[in-house]
């Protein structure tokens, strides 16, 4: 059985002053239904700019990109971004102001007859545990409360992939990790296929099952957490899982209050 996404040798480029910057080289990958993939690394490894070409928003170079059997995109055509059924959560989870949490979850909802529509929010508050702040206001809320509203909001169309973009990263550390955990639970009540981007080691192994460890546009290792952990492919896969796992160290001990090693 062939995956549900499917990026093929895929490169990726910014136009600049003097020609052109190629950011992702050749990439592939692939994720069954129902599975979290992960790409995993520092700022300016192209992983942001990966999860955009899957959305529709940078062209490709080179390569496809196939979702559930359809053909997203190639070099010399492409599906129109509102016309792929891909949801996405940003990390400063651009929820309205202006509109509650019942409204910031409907709006893409505008399709459906008024009770469907409030069928499917009531669903989806339940879903991540606000059934109480349907009235609320994004001030309102902290900000895990906040970042389940603009989960909530990507999933009520029903997305054939969601895409989540350093979800995490305006948060507190306690709350990332206990949100991530969360969201997990969440995408797999509800067996939805998504690709999480973060720097963060401790949010990809908490939430996929599949990591791509990135570099220069490359990824080095797609495996488990298992795998990344007990079988890195070379010197560079294993420093950035030591690296990081001692950091993430470091930053609990911090917050316990206790002495830091330098």
């Amino acid at each position: 059985m062939s995956a549900y996404l499917n990026l093929e040798n895929i490169t990726l480029a910014y136009r600049t002053s003097s020609g052109s910057k190629t950011v992702v080289h050749d990439l592939s990958l692939e994720l069954d239904q129902g599975s979290i993939g992960c790409l995993l690394g520092a700022s300016g490894c192209g992983k942001t700019t990966i999860l955009r070409a899957i959305a529709g928003f940078e062209p490709l170079q080179s390569g496809q990109i196939v979702l559930g059997g359809q053909s997203l995109s190639t070099r010399s055509d492409s599906v129109r971004p509102e016309n792929r059924n891909v949801g996405m959560m940003f990390q400063d989870y651009a929820l309205f102001p202006h509109l509650t949490a019942s409204r910031n979850i409907g709006f893409g909802l505008r399709k459906l007859s008024k009770a469907a529509r409030q069928e499917r929010i009531a669903e989806m508050l339940e879903l991540v545990g606000l059934q109480d702040f349907s009235h609320r206001y994004p001030h309102e809320m902290s900000g895990g409360q906040q970042q389940r509203v603009a989960l909530a909001r990507a999933l009520a169309p029903k997305p054939d992939l969601l895409l989540l973009d350093e979800p995490f990263s305006n948060l507190d550390v306690d709350t990332r990790e206990r949100l991530a955990f969360e969201v997990r639970d969440i995408l797999q009540k509800t067996g939805l296929t998504a690709i999480l981007v973060t720097h963060n080691q401790a949010e990809a192994f908490a939430i996929a099952d599949r990591i791509g460890v990135m570099k220069d546009g490359h990824i080095i290792q797609w495996d488990t957490a298992y795998g990344l952990h007990h079988s890195p492919v070379n010197d560079f896969v294993a420093n950035f899982i030591r690296r990081e796992a001692l950091l993430n160290q470091r930053a609990q001990a911090f917050l316990r209050g206790e002495p830091v090693a330098s």
